[in-house]
């Protein structure tokens, strides 16, 4: 018998490894240490009986557009894949009762903005967006090799010439600040989608953070944004069941302890204290994780060297709500959205990065209010909702309080104080909203840490995508294909190129490398 393909982690990455690799007759096995596969998309029940929360990942929307479901989206329909979609992806919450909001209707996105010239200029970059989204997009789609790599590039210089290929190249290396100041003229604007570079590590200054402004807001006008009917741990569960479809296996409670490699070559795991043979291992870990297991020496020092230095993103703290009733916005619009964030301007954006960079408990958080109920009533009890709560940044160590008001420097007994901070600063943006909460559950840095190792410091990002540690240097310079110094094994999850997200890239690219 052929020895199997073993995956290490049941997360987005593995699971979309495996389900390609079985439905192509290749035998396949997973194994995860938590109860439940999914990783970081899954969904629970974490407040009351009924109320399905999504522990970490809530919006699809680059699953849904992945070449994975490019390929397999039939089949993974049958399995019970199902998207809700939403035509309100996103606002801005700024000045209580004043918002900027994003949804796939032109004339009502514009009617949020204030100057004339900043909505010529909106419609200008919609009208533009396919050609650069297929830049844009074409490259975090390219796998970080030599030959595709130069294919890629070599066809889009060929495509748009010197001038124009110069200039996306600039838009690529900016910062968000510099890129929506030059770009637009409303303060408001810049607070709103700054807000997006937050989600992956850019404050407002760090450069090359323009790209995922610039995608979220183009695409949330173009395509709007999609979520998992009943909870995002919808694709989880599908991607189980064509796995197992095709004769693959997931086994959970599963603990990789060792991964077994003689003369340069990985030849498996131990897995519970027991030996488990395999052809290839494709392993969905942390950097410093993978160091771990190979038992700290893989061969090459500066391989070992780049994974024990590698850079994780800030923490992000989880507020899980069930209310009664919608949040009572003090601008009604916000009650049609997505996803509400929470932040009155770019500069507050930028502080709160650097206070939670430097240790510090942010005086005012960035909030990322997740509203999926409003969409899909499935998730709760009749009439009622849940609230996805997103604190960023907030640092893993506690060195202070930037606001002076908590003294507790260890998370335990810090979360309590600093749950309530955030949730005065929604009761901002809607009076009488902490009437309408039945029941909270606050999940820290290290709770999310604790559960999913991988979100080391509860940075859910799996890893900063600043410039030096992003496109050919993620996670290391010479390994950004996902290959390590030991043949038969492959780095895949958000560590890879092209990093983090739903989309599963890295987990889709290690399965066509194997024939």
């Amino acid at each position: 018998m052929a020895k199997p393909i073993v995956i290490i982690g049941a997360g987005i990455n593995g699971l979309v490894a495996a389900a390609d690799l079985a439905a192509r007759g290749k035998p396949v096995q997973v194994f995860e240490r938590g109860p439940i596969p999914g990783g970081a998309v899954r969904t629970e029940e974490l407040t009351l009986p009924g109320f399905r929360h999504d522990v970490a990942a809530m919006n699809l929307s680059m699953f849904a557009g992945s070449g994975f479901m490019a390929k397999h989206g039939e089949e993974m329909a049958r399995h019970g894949m199902e998207f809700v979609p939403i035509t309100h992806p996103f606002a801005q919450a700024m000045e209580p009762g004043d918002y900027l909001g994003v949804s796939t209707d032109l004339d009502e996105t514009l009617a949020t903005f204030g100057s004339e010239a900043d909505k010529a200029t909106w419609r200008a970059l919609m009208e533009d967006f396919p050609e650069r989204a297929g830049v844009v997009g074409g490259l975090l789609g390219t796998p970080m090799k030599r030959w595709p790599l130069a294919k890629f590039l070599w066809s889009k210089w060929r495509a748009l010439g010197t001038a124009k290929s110069l200039e996306i190249a600039r838009f690529l290396m900016s910062s968000p600040r510099s890129w929506l100041e030059e770009t637009f003229e409303d303060p408001r604007l810049h607070t709103a989608l700054s807000t997006w570079g937050m989600h992956l590590d850019f404050a407002p200054d760090i450069a090359g953070g323009a790209i995922f402004p610039y995608l979220e807001a183009m695409g949330g006008q173009a395509m709007g944004m999609v979520i998992g009917k009943g909870g995002a741990d919808v694709a989880t569960r599908a991607l189980v069941k064509m796995i197992e479809a095709h004769g693959g296996t997931v086994t959970c409670n599963a603990e990789v302890s060792e991964i077994l490699h003689r003369n340069g070559r990985a030849v498996g795991l131990v897995v519970n204290g027991e030996k488990v043979e395999a052809s290839t291992i494709l392993a969905g870990l942390a950097p410093k994780h993978l160091l771990r297991l190979i038992g700290w020496d893989s061969g090459d020092p500066r391989f070992d060297r780049g994974l024990e230095k590698f850079r994780h993103a800030p923490g992000t703290m989880m507020v899980h709500l069930a209310l009664d009733a919608p949040v009572p916005w003090k601008a009604d619009a916000l009650g049609k959205f997505a996803y509400v964030h929470i932040g009155r301007s770019i500069d507050a954006a930028s502080l709160t990065y650097a206070q939670a960079a430097a240790g510090y408990l942010p005086a005012s958080p960035l909030l990322v209010v997740g509203q999926p109920t409003l969409f899909d009533p499935s998730r709760a009890p009749a009439g009622k909702h849940t609230l996805w709560v997103q604190v960023r940044m907030v640092p893993a160590e506690i060195k202070g309080d930037a606001k002076g008001e908590i003294s507790e420097t260890n998370w335990a007994h810090a979360k309590a104080a600093m749950a309530e901070r955030a949730l005065d600063l929604i009761e901002e943006q809607a009076p009488g909203f902490r009437n309408v909460i039945a029941a909270k559950t606050v999940v820290s840095p290290l709770d999310l840490e604790a559960e999913n190792p991988n979100l080391v410091g509860g940075d859910q990002i799996c890893g900063s995508h600043h410039l030096n540690q992003n496109f050919l240097y993620r996670p290391v310079r010479g390994f950004a294909d996902r290959s390590t110094p030991i043949d038969g094994l492959q780095m895949i999850g958000a560590a890879c190129w092209p990093g983090a997200g739903t989309g599963a890239a890295s987990g889709f690219f290690a399965a066509q490398d194997i024939k």
